[in-house]
């Protein structure tokens, strides 16, 4: 986008104090603010919406203020402790897994869209992260619906095909980890061991999570959690990973062809098809589950994020009816921004339209954008709570332990021991 103002009116100010605004107009009435984190992805998308709104409020105008994540999040944090709403947008992004915090830390902070929004007609998960008492928060936005990325020339080459991956346990990709190594002599999966993303995908999987719908830990004498810990140990003593650090070394490991697989977050789609010579060389399978859990499915989630506004408004009904009448309901709005943003959407409608059920020739041809909403579909809810963010810090403290080969009860005990500590 160029800094002049455009037809619609949008326009790019000068980045101020780790700041950039994408603005529609200004000084006008009904105007909207919205704070949030990338310019490509959930700005660019928010501007797309705001244009179809536009067209039929032609008086209605948007501020899109697009933040550093990190100092998006504080700067939220620090407002709503002081209790001044001044400066406060209409409308703000919140990651799922912080949505309970701020919701239960700041009563009435927000405002509730029952009643408003239609959320029969998302995805159940993301109406759970932002329900309290019997009221939903948000207006729900991309997914982090999970899949298994694999190099399908690869395993091909080691004798697996697609229906070798599909509904599977971990359990047995861990021996086709090991059949793919003895025979092509490569390393199926990297491990950041400083990361929890894997714990994660593994308890949401089977509908558990570090704490219940009343915020009490359930580490101790859960055996889902149990059942995560061990798996991850078999995974991490089985020969078949590699560990990485950080996110440009994960990345790297298997667009470069280091490592052969990576179950991961939807979002990812965008890093793997960024190498174009490897066009025809992926596929994606359903996420692994767990074999010992009979609740646990082969669909979960990792990260996606959500629309929030604030109770303070200026612009309160008009920030409602924009989010309702766009993100609630424009199936054609969610086939634009998949095209061009890679935003895979929660609203189960836009899984009918041209762009979902389109093959994509660099996943050999398969309907992925489809398939991974069949997965979103499917993925069990979970009450995230307000310290998740605490609870993967104690896991993490332990992986050392549990890819040690150390007692998985013990390693438990310490977790629990730890989050109830910080949680007190």
């Amino acid at each position: 986008m160029s800094s002049n103002t455009t037809r619609r009116g949008f326009k790019l100010a000068g980045a101020l104090a780790g700041i950039s605004m994408l603005s529609i107009s200004v000084a006008a009435a009904q105007q909207i603010t919205v704070w949030c984190w990338d310019p490509n992805f959930n700005g660019a998308t928010m501007e797309e919406a705001f244009s179809r709104y536009q067209a039929q409020h032609p008086d209605a105008t948007i501020d899109i203020q697009v933040f550093d994540k990190a100092a998006m999040e504080q700067k939220l944090q620090a407002q709503l402790a002081s209790g001044s709403t001044d400066g406060l947008p209409d409308i703000v992004l919140v990651e799922d897994y912080r949505a309970q915090k701020y919701l239960l830390s700041f009563p009435g902070a927000f405002e509730p869209l029952t009643g408003k929004i239609d959320y029969s007609a998302f995805a159940p998960y993301k109406v759970e992260v932002s329900t309290v008492d019997g009221q939903t928060y948000s207006m729900p936005f991309d997914s982090g619906v999970t899949g298994l990325f694999y190099r399908s020339d690869a395993l091909a080459e080691a004798g697996y095909s697609a229906a070798d991956l599909e509904n599977i346990t971990w359990d047995q990709l861990i021996e086709i980890g090991k059949g793919v190594k003895e025979k092509t002599g490569k390393t199926l999966l990297p491990i950041d061991p400083n990361a929890s993303d894997l714990f994660r995908i593994m308890m949401q999987s089977a509908g558990s999570w570090y704490f219940d719908a009343s915020g009490n830990p359930t580490i101790a004498d859960n055996p889902v959690f149990k059942s995560t810990l061990e798996t991850y140990q078999r995974l991490l003593t089985a020969d078949i990973t590699k560990p990485v650090a950080g996110w440009t070394e994960y990345t790297g490991s298997f667009t470069s062809g280091d490592t052969l697989a990576t179950p991961t977050g939807v979002w990812m789609t965008a890093t793997i098809k960024a190498n174009p010579d490897q066009s025809g060389m992926w596929a994606v399978a359903p996420i692994p589950r767990l074999g010992d859990i009979d609740a646990s499915v082969n669909a979960s989630n990792l990260g996606g994020s959500s629309w929030y506004v604030l109770s303070s408004a200026p612009e309160k009904e008009t920030a409602i009816d924009f989010l309702a009448s766009v993100w609630g309901q424009d199936v054609d709005f969610y086939q634009k921004i998949l095209v061009n943003q890679g935003a895979l959407g929660s609203l189960l409608a836009a899984r009918e339209g041209e762009a979902y059920q389109a093959s994509d020739e660099f996943f050999g041809g398969e309907p992925v954008w489809q398939n991974f909403s069949t997965w979103l579909a499917e993925i069990p809810p979970v009450n995230y709570g307000i310290f998740t963010e605490e609870a993967d810090a104690a896991v993490v403290a332990q992986i050392p332990a549990i890819t040690g080969g150390g007692n998985i009860d013990e390693i438990v005990a310490q977790i629990d021991a730890q989050v109830r500590q910080q949680t007190q």
